[in-house]
């Protein structure tokens, strides 16, 4: 059975075009995406990597995710 989660993401709009994505309780989900739709379903694809080798590799990610998702 999969779970929710909810994570803050950061988007940082950038001088040259694009976005950069940060997710502060991931420290390893840095992407981007040249509009904003695009950073952020870069960074669903990235959280749900991380997320699946945390899990692969007994790291625990409860303790930084940011509450229960609906």
């Amino acid at each position: 059975m999969s779970r929710l989660f909810d994570y803050t993401v950061v988007l940082e709009p950038q001088p040259e075009g694009g976005f950069t994505v940060h997710v502060p309780a991931l420290p390893e989900v840095v992407t981007e995406g040249d509009t904003e739709a695009e950073a952020l379903a870069m960074a669903e694809e990235t959280i749900r990597m991380v997320l699946a080798y945390r899990r692969d590799n007994r790291i625990d990610s409860d303790a930084h995710k940011d509450g229960p998702g609906a």
